[in-house]
């Protein structure tokens, strides 16, 4: 509607060890006011976390301005998976300074996190922090960002 203000889209997705935390964390970010698309797992049962970070990637990659969160037990494999993908920049976080400096100083497009090493409480913490957090475009983290991308 004119005027108003585009919600920030955000594609969300987990392994079966963080399915019950992303459950939760989708139900906050859209009543947060988010657009949140969930990209799966849908169910407890095991998958393979390289699988999950590529749907959320891709989707990350395809709209401009978006951003995604993903989470595994540890969020160690779902970010090494989606930082095989060009164009991401994943970054772990177990508290909410990692997940601002992501954004802020790394210009990260998706935040990861372990379902098994942090409470769901700091889960929506960190998320919410990525997601309200900008890049700070001084030309030393605008360089380096560039580099990452050219690697």
């Amino acid at each position: 509607m004119f005027g108003e203000k585009a919600k920030q889209l955000v594609f969300i997705g987990s392994d079966h060890a963080g399915f019950k935390v992303k459950e939760q964390l989708h139900k906050h970010l859209k009543d947060a006011g988010y657009d949140a698309t969930d990209l799966g797992t849908f169910t407890e049962d095991p998958c393979d976390y390289p699988d999950i970070a590529r749907e959320v990637s891709e989707k990350v990659r395809e709209h401009e301005g978006s951003l995604g969160i993903l989470m595994c037990g540890t969020g160690i494999g779902i970010s090494m998976a989606a930082n095989k993908m060009r164009g991401i920049r994943a970054g772990l976080a177990t508290d909410e300074n990692m997940a601002e400096m992501a954004r802020k100083h790394n210009n990260a497009n998706i935040l990861c996190m372990g379902a098994r090493i942090s409470t769901p409480e700091m889960i929506v913490k960190m998320a919410d922090k990525f997601l309200t957090t900008t890049f700070d475009t001084e030309e030393r983290h605008v360089r380096r960002v560039r580099k990452i991308d050219e690697l």
